[in-house]
């Protein structure tokens, strides 16, 4: 079992090489099958369209052998007769750029269409992939959160699917289309000239070298800089989150400096990157145009000279501007997928990254044989407890108690002792590693959680607030309850009053985390919340020692409201929780040390006899009898 102090695990957030193409790919795929005839479509249509873009290039060199500079040992798409007529031979023309044109406009148009298809289908599947991940997100245990940072959650989620987003909408459909342009371009030019296609072809390995070497040095680069980006998110949600304590102790100055460090780090990063991504395509494109200046060279010789290349037939100017084209279509799709592939690959990584969240295993699961817990009544009992956070270094050892039904346990000791600890194994937050925790003579892990927490109200110390109407953060307890149930529990919990001087009342929406309302409003709101779910058995960290005396006097009847006639749990901060409880654990470096009533435990002198004099008695005036430990 792992608990909040076990080991830290940060998420990889970086850019890197993937090493799982083909699964990842696979899983891909996994979530376009319900539109599997969109990718389908998708496919033919940019077949189609390919071909129809590389028929193109022989039908632009059949107008200079056919009609410009008729040669008839070269026109196959039609009769050349050099003794035709001007009107005749621009007839010919006219109906061959005529074809060409739709050509041109029907491979581009079938382009288009694919580009739509594939993104129909990619949007459906990313939103698949979101709300896999957003569920995910729901079920991991309390653990996982305790080893992660929530701001490389954050990025590893919003970048990565951004990442993937761009891919699966443009990138990957652009190398695979510039693949098959590959193919079909290279078998249309060695099937018109094989010697002259291979010399048209023998700057394609500078060209592959130059993809190599840039690309790799761009992922390197790359992969600092989401490396660097992920510092920046962590350190603006941190600042964010911390903005109150920034301003309180005057580090303004210093807060903007560190982000002004990581935000330079990250800036000089992706210079870095874009420096080695920029300097690609120029490569590549002058590389492109040294193919095309072989071609006219080698091929215009042959032509003008009237001499064979390399050993074969005489070349004629028709083919030499079909290779010309040839070649252009064959540099552009590099050019294209070597810009691309460094993001298709980061998008497989970023997928590695999303489905390896997906792959995490909660900690907390239902067995397979769990059954429903039945209406309890609320008698818990912890039987030789023992909980670690890592194996060997236990936080609990042998604890062992019963609260029966209605009973109020307050739950005392010094900080680190193991409080929390034991509270969060009520509800199955974590689970024990020896000994159980049982509900009504039910292991907590022999029932689904779903149900054991329908049963079990908690309000914490540092209760949490949605950014949406006061009404609708109440009825979160309960989103089935009416108004007048929301209001009921408002009133329970004395936070009617309040709540009705807000400018709409319960319709008022709150800023993030509650903002807007003071720490013991947000407290009453959070057991209105408890109180309308009804709850059996209750859990409180109490959260009274930053209010003013009025605010406190209100929870505290809150509270007394809310435990009446409920098992409740209480991390006691306040000596009359304590007083009125029906047992009091004393908790001390994982184990119970003294347990009973208040007064039973000051009178043994003991460690809670320690506690109370350093603590609590400074809440009441001592007895005379007293005198200072």
């Amino acid at each position: 079992m792992m608990m909040p102090g076990g080991p830290a695990r940060m998420l990889n957030t970086e850019t890197q090489k993937p090493t799982r193409v083909w699964p990842t790919l696979a899983r891909f795929w996994s979530y376009f099958q319900p539109w599997w005839y969109a990718v389908v479509l998708t496919l033919l249509l940019i077949v189609v369209a390919t071909v129809l873009q590389v028929a193109t290039a022989p039908m632009i060199g059949q107008a200079v052998d056919c009609f410009l500079l008729p040669n008839p040992a070269a026109c196959w798409y039609t009769r050349a007769d050099p003794a035709a007529s001007t009107e005749v031979r621009l007839a010919g023309l006219g109906g061959l750029v005529a074809l060409l044109t739709l050509l041109f406009v029907g491979g581009s148009l079938l382009q288009g269409l694919a580009f739509y298809s594939m993104n129909w289908a990619g949007q459906r599947a990313l939103r698949r992939i979101r709300e896999d991940t957003f569920a995910q997100i729901h079920r991991l245990s309390l653990g996982f959160y305790a080893r992660n940072e929530a701001g490389n959650i954050m990025s590893r989620i919003t970048s990565d699917t951004d990442t993937i987003q761009q891919v699966l909408g443009f990138a990957l459909l652009s190398v695979v289309s510039g693949v098959l342009q590959l193919v079909l371009t290279g078998a249309a030019m060695l099937q018109a000239n094989v010697p002259y296609a291979l010399l048209s072809l023998s700057v394609v390995p500078l060209m592959a070298w130059a993809t190599v070497y840039f690309s790799g040095q761009a992922r390197r680069a790359f992969r600092a800089s989401r490396r660097e980006m992920g510092s920046v998110n962590a350190g603006l949600q941190e600042s964010i989150a911390g903005v109150r304590e920034v301003q309180a102790f005057n580090r303004e100055d210093e807060s903007i400096e560190q982000f002004r460090r990581t935000n330079a780090a990250n800036r000089d990063a992706n210079i870095r990157a874009a420096s080695f991504t920029s300097a690609l395509n120029p490569v590549l494109e002058a590389l492109g145009y040294v193919a095309i200046a072989i071609v006219v060279v080698a091929g215009g010789l042959s032509a003008l000279r009237n001499q064979p290349l390399l050993g074969t037939s005489v070349i004629s100017l028709g083919t030499v501007f079909a290779f010309i084209q040839f070649v252009q279509r064959f540099n552009q799709p590099i050019q294209q997928i070597a810009v691309l592939w460094t993001n298709v690959q980061s998008a497989i990584a970023g997928g590695e990254r999303i489905f390896g969240l997906l792959d995490e295993r909660p900690e907390i699961v239902d067995r397979p044989d769990a059954r429903p817990l039945p209406p309890i009544q609320g008698r818990v009992a912890f039987e030789d407890v023992t909980a670690a956070y890592t194996p060997g270094q236990p936080v609990l050892r042998g604890v062992s108690f019963v609260a029966e039904p209605g009973q109020t346990v307050a739950i005392v000791g010094p900080t680190g002792a193991g409080k929390t600890t034991i509270i969060n194994l009520i509800p199955r937050f974590y689970d024990v590693t020896g000994g159980r925790v049982t509900i009504d003579g039910h292991d907590v892990r022999e029932v689904t959680a779903a149900s054991l927490r329908s049963q079990i109200g908690i309000v914490l110390q540092d209760s949490f607030l949605f950014a949406d109407t006061v009404m609708n953060n109440i009825r979160y307890g309960r989103l089935e309850a009416s108004d007048e149930e929301v209001i009921a529990a408002a009133r329970l919990a004395s936070a009617h009053s309040f709540i009705e001087r807000l400018p709409e009342g319960y319709q008022t929406v709150l800023g993030e985390r509650g903002s807007g309302l003071s720490q013991g409003q947000r407290q009453l709101i959070a057991i209105a919340r408890a109180a309308l779910a009804n709850p059996r058995i209750l859990i409180l960290d109490e959260a009274t020692s930053s209010v003013d005396t009025r605010t406190e006097r209100l929870i505290q009847a809150a509270f007394d409201q809310l435990l009446e006639g409920r098992t409740s749990f209480v991390i006691a901060h306040r000596l009359s929780t304590i007083r009125n409880a029906d047992q009091v654990l004393m908790v001390k470096d994982g184990q119970i040390v003294e347990r009973g009533t208040h007064d039973a435990l000051l009178a043994r002198r003991g460690a809670y006899y320690e506690l109370y004099m350093s603590q609590f008695r400074r809440e009441e005036p001592a007895p005379a009898h007293e005198t200072p430990a």
